[in-house]
């Protein structure tokens, strides 16, 4: 039988008119008050016995200590299910037969904001930046309207790098900084002005984008891509590649060979969770690979110099691998991501029969499982006087299996 009430409250930004008549009822009639340091000292009028923590671990041993309170508020900034501690505490707290968990919602910081600012947020995107890592750059870039909640100094200093390093000067940033208290202050800055003090405490933010990045997701023509004497996977080749690796929005994709980093950077477009390492030996490729990330805008492709499987034996699991170029190493490559994630998704591409061979070996060996292999002639209209002539493309192996 549940006989201790657990009441998780979202009491907004921490002023007090913003908060709720059912927090205040709440936190009238408990018995002691459980959250972070900073929340308790907008509760302090109450009166109650108070706990400082907000880790779920920590507050769950504290109910445990003291079974004495049989109706515990814990107080949690903004409203409880918008990128709040409720979350992970309610699941820690549910697994007590004992416990009661209530849910008591609250003013969230963008809803407060978008209200000051006369807007709406149902268009926007969304993202915290508060306490995790957010590929924001890629949302900003694509989007019209960003609302942005940020975590401190450090936090801050990132943001004014990436801004200006990604070539975002010419967003708008709304920062809403002390919101509900008498000094409440709403900045308005150009990516260009933006200055890590502008960001320097906890606040959030509304980036408008008067020209979002818009790009066709998987066939970004060639002659978009900066380019040297690196090979690049052919449009309709990366195409269909991208479609065979079938990803999803968790994705962490390795990028074998990756030349210009093409294929790396239309797979992080497909989505802005999706983490990409573009491994390549080549420190011209890996130049490139930079440049276009920036013209693109894709945060979360990391490069990474050296050969294959070494250069692999660092990095985060796997879920999905992309082979463009092996140096020779193919079954090295495999056996190396097969160790880390035997449920590996792979796809690589091969113009010679001695990589067929090597394909076909990997296969035999079980590195490589039931191995779909497409090959793939491209040709092109050219315009030659009067006339347009097909000109043909290598003929490409497109190969991908578990």
């Amino acid at each position: 039988m549940r006989t201790r009430n657990i009441y998780l409250i979202g009491i907004g930004m921490g002023a007090q008119q913003t908060m709720t008549f059912e927090a205040d009822d709440t936190l009238q009639s408990c018995d002691c008050i459980v959250g972070a340091k900073r929340l308790l000292e907008s509760v302090e009028k109450y009166g109650k016995p108070a706990f400082a923590a907000y880790l779920p671990d920590q507050i769950h041993t504290w109910l445990e200590e003291h079974p004495q309170y049989r109706t515990v508020a814990v107080v949690l900034s903004g409203d409880s299910g918008f990128y709040s501690g409720a979350k992970k505490l309610a699941a820690e707290l549910e697994q007590v037969s004992e416990y009661a968990i209530h849910m008591i919602p609250g003013i969230s910081s963008v809803t407060y904001l978008a209200a000051r600012l006369h807007t709406s947020w149902e268009d926007a995107e969304l993202v915290s930046a508060h306490g995790r890592r957010q590929n924001y750059i890629q949302t900003v870039a694509a989007s019209a309207k960003t609302f942005l909640l940020l975590g401190g100094a450090a936090c801050g200093e990132e943001i004014c790098r990436k801004i200006k390093a990604y070539g975002l000067e010419h967003v708008i940033f709304y920062i809403g900084r002390r919101l509900s208290y008498a000094e409440e202050e709403i900045r308005k800055r150009s990516g260009a002005e933006l200055c890590p003090e502008d960001l320097s405490e906890l606040c959030t933010a509304m980036i408008y984008n008067p020209k979002p990045q818009q790009w066709s997701y998987g066939s970004i023509p060639e002659e978009e891509w900066i380019r040297g004497k690196v090979p690049m996977t052919k449009e309709e080749v990366r195409a269909v590649s991208i479609r065979k690796l079938r990803l999803t929005e968790e994705t962490v994709l390795y990028d074998v060979g990756a030349g210009t980093g093409s294929v790396a950077i239309e797979a992080a477009l497909q989505s802005e969770k999706i983490r990409v390492y573009a491994i390549e030996k080549n420190p011209e490729g890996i130049a490139l690979i930079e440049r276009n990330k920036q013209k693109f805008r894709t945060d979360w492709v990391f490069p990474v110099h050296g050969t294959a499987p070494e250069a692999l034996e660092d990095l985060e699991v796997p879920t999905h691998v992309f082979i463009g170029g092996s140096s020779g190493n193919l079954k090295e490559i495999l056996r190396c991501v097969r160790n880390k994630n035997p449920d590996v998704r792979v796809v690589l591409n091969a113009i010679s029969l001695e990589t067929i061979k090597e394909v076909m070996e990997a296969a035999a060996e079980g590195l490589l499982n039931h191995p779909e292999i497409v090959q793939v002639s491209i040709a092109k209209a050219k315009v030659l006087g009067q006339y347009h002539m097909m000109m043909g493309q290598n003929p490409v192996y497109i190969i991908s299996g578990n």
